[in-house]
């Protein structure tokens, strides 16, 4: 099979081919593997891959050998337990192996051996070295070699590291070690940081006689906090991270030991030094046939199936009368936890190029987007007219001060704690990208979805700080925003939404808003962050925020307008200033004139405040317009009657007429 076509195959399961190479004359192939299919990272993985895609293709003797995972016979009768030890005192180590080489010769790797590492884009070091990089490529097991008179005390200990430790690691750099970090450490201290890179005090080199080989299965995650603390990459890390076989640890010490012995003649101690911490158990699910042809648009039979599923390894048992499978996923497929997972292994092997293309069905409106989705465009649309900024935040993150109350959705597998759960606010993602721009003079929004544990919906946040537009000629600047600016914002977007704002107090019902600066509606909550939280995000204590549940608010349309016809007659305003006391709800006053005004209001608003000494303490003077219309010309009497009935009404919530 010619590289092209073995690309073109590999592509057609999921493993995308980037490019072909051309080195020292040979074709390599370079397959782009995906985070969640560690297993792809090997030779024996793709070719797994390969043999349940091509029926023509056939196994070499090799690769037969490797897939029924014989173990190895030893003729040493020597007990390897006899000369180490291993302890592990931590959960992120499910197992650790060990073989002993008393009598090696750490000369240079034969051509053949280094040919092939130079063709995988490796550098040639050293026998023991290239060949536990040649067996990790070729099962996808990384490995490690100590010099075995090095290690100190005859003993292996796998545990975390602890605060102010130090190791040299084989870089020559020396790094501070922080709990949580996995080490493999002798009878003395650290020899190596689990599953990134071995130290230098127990290098093989030249001078090496005798080898001490780790194969071992490490927590996924564990490595990778621990790689990108220390700012490490190595092609070992790189497969932990991406979840290694927990069955092929002893196949691959193996395998090392049978080309060690066949290139130099050297033998290990009888039998390897393994200890189980604990045991993965391979999920086991039902796959629905129906559910499968549903998937995937065509007709794929029980038989065909099944000869998918167990030609990538997996163990099938058909229930015909049910018409369905049970299935069990072999040790190496951890991305496996789902029935619809079975069925996109199904959808590979069976082959996508063979689902027919169909027409897609269903209406397509003219004119854009419609409904739900035509209404959020709208929402944006007045967010950026009323000039704020646009914002895009990660949807994964760590928790933050601003998240909602609902409890967070972890999840099962992150690939580092700052992106371990599901936002359930937009709000942080604001706060860090003010917090990224200076956190001054910023008018910012987005829109996405928020996630708890039962519903995802979608979401309208608000940032708001500072002069928003910046410095200007002004002696003092522009005003800096207030409630006020957000609220101003709000009914702009309300007004293009075509939904109602009906603001209340909060009244301290989110921990996160200030208990007197805030509002709430039937859509979200709105006012200025509390203090305790602006303090802990180090954004100003002058930031005012909204957050607005879109689905919830959308549900709550204003009522049509009935069509009227053009006014013939102009309308009058009465001006109203009262004396009320500073504790005295605008809203409450509001609601208090209109009710009192009757159906000649047509609207109203506060045109002035004061507050001074001239006023008794303790109270403020508002000035409110009231606006007038009704079918014909208002007399006098009329408009007067109306705001008499207005003065009556805010009189009897406490206020006094003001001349």
């Amino acid at each position: 099979m010619s590289a092209e076509a073995l690309g073109d195959l590999l592509t057609m399961t999921g493993f995308e081919l980037e490019e072909i190479l051309e080195i020292n004359g040979e074709p390599v192939l370079d397959v782009n593997i995906m985070a969640n299919r560690g297993d792809g990272a090997s030779i024996l993985g793709l070719a797994r891959e390969i043999l349940a895609k091509d029926p023509a293709a056939e196994p070499t003797e090799l690769l037969s050998r490797l897939m029924a995972d014989t173990p190895r016979r030893d003729r040493d009768n020597r007990d390897i337990w006899s000369q180490t030890n291993i302890k592990i005192e931590s959960q992120a180590c499910s197992q650790y192996a060990l073989r002993l080489f008393p009598e090696v010769t750490n000369g240079p790797s034969p051509e053949w051996l280094q040919q092939r590492l130079e063709l995988l884009g490796q550098r040639p070091v050293s026998l023991l070295v290239d060949l536990t990089n040649y067996v990790m490529f070729e099962l996808g097991q990384p490995l490690h070699a100590f010099d075995a008179a090095l290690v100190r005390g005859q003993r292996i200990v796998v545990r975390e590291a602890e605060a102010g430790e130090r190791m040299t690691t084989l870089d020559e750099i020396e790094r501070e070690l922080e709990p949580g970090m996995l080490l493999i450490c002798d009878g003395e201290g650290p020899v190596a940081v689990a599953g990134v890179m071995g130290g230098s005090t127990t290098e093989v080199s030249e001078t090496t006689t005798s080898c001490l080989l780790e194969s071992a299965h490490f927590d996924n995650q564990c490595v990778r906090r621990t790689r990108k603390r220390l700012g490490l990459q190595t092609e070992a890390s790189y497969r932990f991270e991406r979840s290694v076989d927990p069955e092929g640890v002893v196949r691959a010490l193996d395998r090392f030991a049978d080309l060690l012995e066949e290139i130099t003649g050297a033998k290990p101690v009888g039998g390897a030094a393994q200890v189980v911490n604990f045991t993965y158990q391979p999920a086991e699910l039902d796959l629905s046939l129906p559910r499968c042809r549903a998937l995937l648009g065509v007709p794929v039979t029980i038989s065909e199936a099944a000869d998918a599923l167990m030609g990538l390894g997996f163990s099938v048992t058909a229930r015909p009368e049910e018409d369905c499978l049970w299935v069990g996923a072999p040790s190496w497929r951890f991305d496996i936890a789902r029935e619809e997972d079975l069925i996109e292994e199904v959808g590979r092997i069976y082959g996508y190029e063979r689902i027919p293309e169909w027409p897609v069905a269903g209406s397509n409106g003219i004119g854009g987007a419609h409904g739900y989705e035509g209404w959020q465009d709208r929402v944006r649309e007045a967010a950026l007219r009323a000039g704020l900024d646009q914002c895009l935040s990660h949807t994964l993150r760590k928790a933050h001060e601003l998240d909602a109350a609902s409890d967070l959705v972890p999840l099962l597998n992150p690939h580092s704690p700052e992106h371990a759960v599901l936002r359930n606010s937009l709000l942080p993602g604001l706060a860090e990208a003010a917090l990224r721009n200076g956190g001054q003079d910023l008018r910012l929004f987005e829109m996405g979805r928020v996630f708890t544990d039962a519903t995802e919906r979608a979401q309208l946040a608000i940032l708001m700080t500072g002069q928003g537009r910046g410095p200007d000629w002004r002696k003092d600047g522009a005003p800096a925003a207030d409630f006020f600016d957000l609220k101003g914002v709000l009914e702009a977007v309300a007004r293009h939404a075509a939904r109602p704002l009906d603001l209340e107090p909060l009244d301290g019902a989110d921990g996160r808003f200030h208990p007197t600066r805030s509002a709430r509606w039937s859509g979200g909550v709105m006012g200025q962050i509390h203090p305790q939280w602006a303090t802990a995000t180090g954004l100003p204590a002058q930031t005012f925020l909204a957050e607005i549940d879109l689905e919830a608010w959308y549900g709550t349309a204003l009522p049509e307008a009935p069509y009227t016809t053009i006014h013939r007659h102009p309308a009058t305003r009465r001006d109203i200033s009262v004396l009320v006391s500073q504790d005295l709800p605008y809203a409450q006053i509001e609601a208090a004139a209109r009710a009192a005004a009757g159906e000649w209001l047509e609207t109203m608003w506060l045109f002035d405040v004061y507050e001074g000494d001239r006023l008794p303490a303790g109270t403020r003077s508002l000035a409110i317009a009231l606006q007038l219309r009704k079918g014909g010309n208002f007399t006098d009497e009329e408009a007067n009657q109306v705001r008499d009935r207005v003065v009556a009404a805010l009189e009897g919530l406490g206020a006094q007429l003001r001349s």
